[in-house]
C-alpha cells in the first residue's frame, strides 16, 4: 500500500471521484427505493446528516483496498475484485447502521431497508467501475490505433495463449511496438477456436503455411512471427516451424522468458533457444536479498561469464561494483554496457592481472568487498595443453591470489567459477581448476574450524551457449563462410546452458553457502539437464540456415584434440552428491587435502615453473590430484 506521504495530486483526484461515486450511489439508492415520494422526503434530512460521515468512511475503505492508488490505465481483475470488496464493506456498514444504530432509536423501523442496501451495493460497484473501465478501454483503443498508424507489421504469435497474453499486454501498454497481432498459432488443443484479448487462435503451429496463404489471398500478407516461450518446447517442434517461416520469408522473433519480471521485449531467434531444456526456477527475491546494497568484485568481468555476473549483481541491487580485467577492450566493453543501462550501482573498472598478487591484494583491500566472484581464468583446452605453466600461473596461483585477497579484505564470500572438466580431469584446464577448488576448500575448512563467517566456494558447470570460444559462434561463422563445419568426433557429447541461467544459479549457490547454518559443502554443481551431441548441434544449425547438411554444407570430423574426452561427467566416482534443496543445484563432497599439503605442492610448482619443467609440473599435479589422467604429450 502506498504511504499517505507519497500520495500525488492524481491520487487525490481519484479519491474525489470515489467520494462523488459513493454519494451518487447512496442518494440514488434512496431515490429509486422510495420513488422520490413522501417516504424519501421524510428520510432526506437524516440521510443528509449521515451522508458526510459515510463518505468519510468510504474514503478510508477505498484507500485500504488500493482504489485510490491504482493506475486506471492498467485496471484489471484484481482491481475489479477490490471494487467488489469495498462496495461490500460499505454496504455492510449501512446494514449495521440500519439494524443497530439508527432505525431502532429513530424510526422504530428500518431507515434504509434491505432493498435500499442491495440497490446501493449494485450502484456503488457500477459507479466506482464505470469511469475506470471506460478510461482503460480508451487507452487500450488508442494504443491499438497508434500501433496501426505506425505501420506495424501484421504478426502471428506462436505459442500457448497464456504466453500470448503477456505479449498482448505489452503491446497494449506500449512496451512492445511496431507489431500488430492478427492471430495465434497454439500447440494446445484447448486453445483452438478461442479468442485471447480479442485476437483469434487460428490453428496449431503446423498450420502456418495455410494461415499465411489465407491472409495473402485477402491481400493482408503476414510479415512477422513471434515465438513465445512455449513454442520452444520439444513437442512444439520449433526447428520445423523456423524452417517453414524461413521459406515463407517471415521475420521471426522470440519473447524471452519473463520469470525475472523484465519488461516484455522481442529478440532475434538464435540456435541457443533450441537447445534449452526447461530452465530452473530462480528465486530472484533470494538473490536480491544476498546482493542488495553490497559491494561486489568480479574478476574477469569482461569475459562472457564475468560480464553477465556484473549485469546480474547490479540488477539485484549491488551498491558498488569493481570489475577486474586484464583485457583493456573487454573492460571498456562491459563498463560501456553498464553505463548505457544507467545502473544505480557505483561501477569502477580496473586493469589488473590476477597473477599480480600485490596488485590484487591492494585493489581488494582498498575496495573492501562483501562478495567476490572469481571468473578470470584461462579456459581453452587445447591451448592449455600446449602451455601448461601458463594455466598453472593463472588458474592456480591467480585463484589463490584472489582467495587470499578476499579473505584479507574481510569479504563475506568468494565464489570461484569452476568447470565440469575439474571432475576426474583429463586436461590441464580441468586439473588446474580442480587444484584451485582444493585450495578454496582447504581455506574454507580452516575458516570453519576457526569459526569465521567467510565462505569460499566453487561452482562447476559445463559449456555456456554463445560464450567466447564456444562451438555455437564457431559453427555460425563456418556456415556463413560456406563450410565445412568441423566437429572433433561423431560421438562427442556436451552439456549446455545459457549464460543468464548459469550466473543466476552461481549467485543462488552463494546464498546457500551463506545460510544461517554453515553448510558442510563448498563445491556446487549446476544441473545441466540432458547432454547434447555436438554433431546433432551442427546439423541443426545448418538446417536452420536453410541448408542441408552433407549437401550444401559438409560436416568434417577432425579428431579429438589433446585434453578432450567424449563425455563430460557431473560427479566423480569418489565424490558423493549432496541434495541441498535448491532447484538446479547439487553439491559435491570431493576429497579435501590439508592446507599444508597444498602449500607444499604450490612451492614445488613455483620451482618447476621457474625451470620451465613440464614433466615436474605434471608429476606434482598428478600427486595432488591422483585421479588426473591427462593424455597430453
Amino acid at each position: 500500500m502506498t504511504r499517505l506521504t507519497h500520495l500525488t495530486l492524481r491520487n487525490y483526484l481519484i479519491a474525489l471521484h470515489d467520494v462523488a461515486a459513493t454519494a451518487f450511489a447512496f442518494v440514488a439508492a434512496f431515490y429509486l427505493r422510495f420513488e422520490g415520494g413522501e417516504q424519501f422526503v421524510e428520510r432526506l434530512p437524516l440521510m443528509l446528516r449521515i451522508l458526510p460521515y459515510f463518505l468519510a468512511l468510504s474514503v478510508v475503505v477505498c484507500y485500504l483496498f488500493n482504489l485510490t492508488t491504482t493506475k486506471w490505465r492498467f485496471i484489471s481483475l484484481p482491481d475489479a475484485l477490490n471494487i467488489l470488496r469495498a462496495a461490500t464493506l460499505l454496504a455492510t456498514a449501512l446494514l449495521v447502521l440500519d439494524y443497530i444504530l439508527v432505525a431502532p432509536n429513530v424510526h422504530g423501523t428500518f431507515f434504509f431497508g434491505k432493498v435500499t442496501i442491495v440497490l446501493y451495493w449494485f450502484l456503488e460497484i457500477t459507479s466506482l467501475s464505470a469511469l475506470r473501465f471506460a478510461y482503460r478501454y480508451f487507452r487500450y483503443t488508442r494504443v491499438r490505433l497508434h500501433a496501426r498508424a505506425e505501420d506495424a507489421s501484421p504478426t502471428l504469435l506462436v505459442g500457448r495463449t497464456a504466453d500470448a497474453e503477456v505479449l498482448l499486454r505489452g503491446i497494449e501498454s506500449g512496451a512492445v511496438k511496431r507489431i500488430w497481432p492478427i492471430g495465434v498459432l497454439s500447440p494446445s488443443l484447448a486453445d483452438r477456436g478461442q479468442l485471447i484479448r480479442n485476437v483469434p487462435v487460428l490453428g496449431n503451429i503446423d498450420d502456418v503455411e495455410d494461415v499465411a496463404a489465407d491472409f495473402a489471398r485477402r491481400n493482408k500478407p503476414i510479415a512477422r512471427a513471434v515465438m513465445l516461450p512455449s513454442a520452444f518446447e520439444a513437442e512444439a517442434h520449433p526447428e520445423t516451424f523456423l524452417m517453414r517461416a524461413k521459406r515463407l520469408r517471415l521475420i521471426v522473433s522470440r519473447l524471452p522468458s519473463l520469470e525475472s519480471g523484465e519488461t516484455p521485449r522481442l529478440a532475434p531467434v538464435a540456435v541457443e533457444d533450441l537447445l534449452l531444456r526447461p530452465s530452473s526456477t530462480i528465486d530472484y527475491a533470494r538473490l536480491e536479498a544476498l546482493v542488495n546494497g553490497k559491494s561486489v568484485i568480479v574478476t574477469g568481468g569482461g569475459g562472457s561469464i564475468g560480464a553477465e555476473v556484473c549485469q546480474r549483481v547490479v540488477a539485484f541491487g549491488a551498491a558498488r561494483l569493481l570489475i577486474i580485467e586484464n583485457s583493456e577492450p573487454a573492460l571498456y566493453a562491459i563498463t560501456e554496457v553498464l553505463a548505457a543501462q544507467h545502473v544505480e550501482a557505483e561501477v569502477d573498472g580496473r586493469i589488473a592481472d590476477i597473477r599480480d598478487r600485490e596488485r590484487i591484494l591492494r585493489l581488494t583491500a582498498e575496495f573492501k568487498p562483501d562478495l567476490v566472484f572469481h571468473a578470470a581464468a584461462l579456459k581453452h583446452v587445447p591451448i592449455l595443453e600446449r602451455d601448461w605453466s601458463e594455466g598453472v600461473k593463472t588458474n592456480i596461483f591467480g585463484s589463490v591470489n584472489v582467495a587470499d585477497a578476499a579473505f584479507a579484505a574481510g569479504a563475506e564470500a568468494m565464489v570461484m567459477i569452476s568447470t565440469d572438466k575439474a571432475i576426474e580431469p583429463v586436461s590441464m584446464l580441468g586439473l588446474t581448476k580442480r587444484f584451485a577448488e582444493m585450495y578454496c576448500q582447504a581455506l574454507d575448512h580452516d575458516l570453519a574450524q576457526a569459526r569465521k563467517r567467510m565462505r569460499l566456494i566453487s561452482v562447476r558447470f559445463g559449456n555456456v551457449l554463445a560464450s567466447n570460444g564456444s562451438v555455437v559462434p564457431k559453427f555460425k561463422a563456418q556456415i556463413e563462410a560456406g563450410g565445412p563445419v568441423t566437429v572433433t568426433h561423431p560421438e562427442m557429447v556436451r552439456y549446455f546452458m545459457t549464460i543468464r541461467e548459469a550466473c543466476d544459479l552461481v549467485i543462488t549457490a552463494a546464498t546457500h553457502a551463506l545460510g544461517a547454518l554453515r553448510p558442510s559443502v563448498s563445491v556446487y554443481v549446476l544441473n545441466m539437464g540432458q547432454p547434447v551431441k555436438i554433431v546433432d548441434l551442427a546439423e541443426r544449425m545448418i538446417r536452420l540456415s536453410g541448408l542441408q547438411p552433407g549437401e550444401d554444407i559438409e560436416i568434417v570430423f577432425t579428431g579429438m584434440r589433446p585434453g578432450e574426452r567424449l563425455n563430460e561427467i557431473l560427479f566423480a566416482s569418489e565424490e558423493p552428491a549432496v541434495d541441498i534443496g535448491l532447484a538446479g543445484i547439487m553439491a559435491a563432497k570431493p576429497n579435501e587435502p590439508p592446507m599444508q599439503a597444498l602449500k607444499n605442492w604450490m612451492g614445488a610448482l613455483r620451482q618447476a615453473i621457474e625451470k620451465d619443467d613440464p614433466a615436474t609440473i605434471k608429476a606434482i599435479l598428478k600427486d595432488a590430484v591422483p585421479e588426473f589422467g591427462s593424455n597430453a604429450a
